[in-house]
């Protein structure tokens, strides 16, 4: 019988090769990788006919999941019987102002199928949402409003809130946890549900 020319082989070798890594770029890869950010910037802003200054206070990670720890100002200091639009800002300070990266807000609601902003508070603080948030149970009130996703689920990058007429302040807090959940966001779904990108909490006093 004659024997394979080198020449076959080799072609042989090569095509298997080929076949080889077309089939591990074919693999899918799984993504659940939380935002990087280093800085959240929350903002209460007087709406629907209430007067005053926004509030606004922030907490910074420089190095993110590096040595340094966050570092969270506040107190949040609002007004009594006063109805605040929530913004949140979210940025990734090891970008560049210019680069896509760095407005991590943008990401999340291009991403908001995949992202829920999570609130709680104590008890009194606000007469509308009242109770103290959905961080403990999902389906206690929170004004999301129009900040919602394409399935219309909530995200929560805009938020609305209505301060007590009782003034309360000494040891409140108010806690705001951002959700990655790719695949995994629902109807149902918790704040025990996927990866934290951030949990942070101020202190509040209403006045």
């Amino acid at each position: 019988m004659k024997k394979p020319s080198w020449l076959f082989m080799a072609t042989l070798v090569i095509s298997s090769l080929a076949l080889l890594i077309s089939c591990k770029k074919k693999d899918p890869v799984p993504e659940n990788i939380p935002e990087l950010i280093t800085r959240a910037t929350i903002t209460f802003t007087p709406s629907g006919g209430s007067s005053g200054s926004s509030v606004v206070v922030t907490a910074t990670d420089p190095d993110n999941i590096g040595a340094q720890d966050i570092k969270v100002d506040g107190p949040i200091n609002l007004t009594k019987g006063t109805t605040y639009t929530l913004t949140i800002q979210l940025v990734n300070g090891l970008y560049k102002p210019t680069d896509s990266g760095y407005n991590v807000s943008k990401q999340v609601e291009a991403e908001g199928d995949a992202h829920q902003f999570f609130f709680s508070w104590n008890t009194g603080l606000f007469s509308n949402p009242l109770g103290d948030g959905n961080i403990d149970n999902r389906n206690d009130p929170v004004n999301y409003g129009a900040s919602v996703d394409k399935n219309g689920r909530p995200v929560g990058l805009i938020t609305m809130w209505t301060t007590a007429s009782t003034p309360s302040s000494g040891s409140n807090s108010f806690r705001v946890l951002l959700k990655h959940q790719p695949g995994i966001k629902s109807n149902a779904s918790t704040s025990a549900d996927g990866e934290s990108d951030f949990d942070l909490t101020f202190m509040i006093n209403v006045n």
